[in-house]
This record gives structure tokens, C-alpha cells and sequence, in this order.
């Protein structure tokens, strides 16, 4: 009689698949290369919607289980109607998101549960650069970004802090905002 043992998940992460995910993509690198998209339309004023659906990945076009719908615009004192957040603060949600993420894949792996992680995300930011009121000496986006983590777990501190630094130097998002990354614009008229 043979019994199979399946490892239920740590941290809510199927480590199983997360190390498969990981040796498959060892074996043929080309699986990691991935492209996702948004589109975005103008709704008024400051106001407009993107829609997240599809992306390629795996060698292959895939679909998300669901499309996400996201708004975006500028709160009535930035000229807007507060339909959605701002587009620099949904780059606070993704740092935080991202790391959070990453936290609970590398705690996994590591055999550490966690019991709690949470995060306050702040960026500062001054206006004048993006008014065009600095002459050029301020620039448009956030001066800083800071994250603090507060997280739990079976572990000492050192461990918790060594996961949460290691997240940090595997995200994407933190890499896109410490880094500079090209961005083209192309545009089509008519």
C-alpha cells in the first residue's frame, strides 16, 4: 500500500508548485520571460479606467481568472473628482503588494509561518515639479518612498527581518522604482 502525503500550504503558498515553478523554469529559461498589459480609456477630467486581463507568460498567452477594473484620478483639490486613487498612489500599493508577496513565498520556502505582515507605505512628493513651477530643480515624482513592515511569526527577529530584506531584493516593483527602467510611448492619432 503506498500513501501519498500532500505538504498543505505554509503561509497559504503551495511550496510544492513554487519549487517546481522554480526548477522548470532553471531547466528552460525561456518559461520566465513574461509581458503584462493594461488598457487604459480617458473616462473625464483626470478620470480614466484601465482594465487588466491578459498577459503572456510560460511561452504561451494566458488570461487572468477574471479581469480586474481599476480607476484612477486626482482628488477634488488636485483638480479632480476623486473617482479612484491616484496613479502614484497605486505605486504604493504594488511596492507594498509586491513585497508582501514575496515575504510569504520566501517565509514559505523557508519553512517559516507566519502570523501576521502588514505595511504602511508612504511617499513623499512636491508638487512644484509636476506644475511646472520648479524650473526643472524638482523633480515630478515621489522624493522618497517609505515602507514599514510590521510582521510576525515562528521565528526570531533576524529571520523575520532577513525574509523581509531578501523580498526586497527580489522584487520587481522595488526594482522598477529603484532603477531606471526605459519607457517608450508611441503614439497613434486619428
Amino acid at each position: 500500500m503506498t500513501i501519498t502525503t500532500e505538504k498543505a500550504p505554509l503561509n497559504g503558498v503551495d511550496t510544492p508548485t513554487l519549487f517546481a515553478t522554480r526548477d522548470a523554469v532553471k531547466q528552460q529559461n525561456e518559461i520566465a520571460k513574461f509581458q503584462f498589459r493594461a488598457t487604459n480609456t480617458w473616462v473625464t477630467g483626470t478620470h480614466s479606467r484601465s482594465t487588466v486581463s491578459g498577459f503572456y507568460g510560460a511561452m504561451q498567452e494566458m488570461q487572468h481568472v477574471r479581469s480586474t477594473v481599476v480607476d484612477a484620478d486626482h482628488p477634488a483639490v488636485l483638480v479632480g473628482e476623486d473617482n479612484g486613487p491616484t496613479p502614484v498612489e497605486y505605486l504604493l500599493h504594488a511596492i507594498a503588494a509586491c513585497l508582501t508577496g514575496g515575504i510569504a513565498n520566501i517565509a514559505a520556502a523557508r519553512g517559516v509561518r507566519l502570523t501576521k505582515v502588514s505595511s504602511t507605505v508612504a511617499g513623499d512628493i512636491d508638487l512644484l515639479g509636476i506644475l511646472g513651477l520648479s524650473d526643472g530643480t524638482v523633480r515630478n515624482g515621489y522624493e522618497q518612498i517609505t515602507v514599514t513592515f510590521h510582521i510576525e511569526g515562528e521565528a526570531d527577529d533576524a529571520t523575520l527581518r532577513d525574509i523581509v530584506e531578501q523580498s526586497r531584493r527580489r522584487s520587481a516593483v522595488y526594482d522598477v522604482l529603484t532603477n531606471p527602467t526605459p519607457v517608450v510611448i508611441d503614439v497613434v492619432t486619428g
